[in-house]
């Protein structure tokens, strides 16, 4: 089988033969890339089926996934989402006019603002999270579990080499 990397490969190969053997990280990385891409529009076709943006479903999951109270520091949300405050601001206040999250403010230091999830966004992410498993599942399923597993090796050993390895 072949795919479109294999077909880039091969016109650089045709068009400069000399760097044929420095082309292995093309082989992964630009399959990363790609894959990236696919699961870009498949998160924000989930997303759009249930009435969020892309970046709303992550900001239901991340505030999900940290427990109770379900609530972050802007800061620490800043760090788990990699985005910038801007967007991040944007973001809580389309999710606040739905109802979804709330700022609060510390009790012991008001300057601390705390995103925290409503009743309505534990809900609702908690009906999400089930869908989004299997549509995941959907996306890897020319892999049986196993080959995910190896792949996914691989990609843990690339990130903790590139210093990825906390949210905080």
């Amino acid at each position: 089988m072949s795919d479109a990397v294999d077909e880039m490969i091969g016109q650089w190969a045709e068009q400069r033969p000399e760097l044929a053997d420095d082309m292995w990280p093309l082989q992964l990385l630009s399959r990363v890339q790609r894959m990236g891409q696919i699961l870009t529009k498949e998160v924000k076709r989930f997303a759009a089926e249930h009435g969020l943006e892309q970046a709303e479903a992550d900001v239901l999951f991340t505030l999900r996934r940290s427990g109770p109270p379900y609530a972050l520091t802007a800061g620490a949300f800043l760090k788990a989402s990699m985005v910038t405050s801007g967007a991040i601001t944007n973001r809580i206040d389309r999710m606040e006019a739905k109802g979804l999250v709330e700022r609060v403010r510390d009790g012991a230091d008001r300057r601390t603002v705390r995103i925290s999830l409503t009743d309505h966004g534990l809900r609702l992410a908690d009906e999400l999270i089930a869908d989004h498993l299997i549509n995941y599942a959907r996306i890897c399923e020319a892999l049986d579990r196993d080959e995910c597993e190896q792949v996914a090796g691989a990609l843990r050993k690339l990130l903790e080499a590139h210093g990825d390895t906390s949210l905080a």
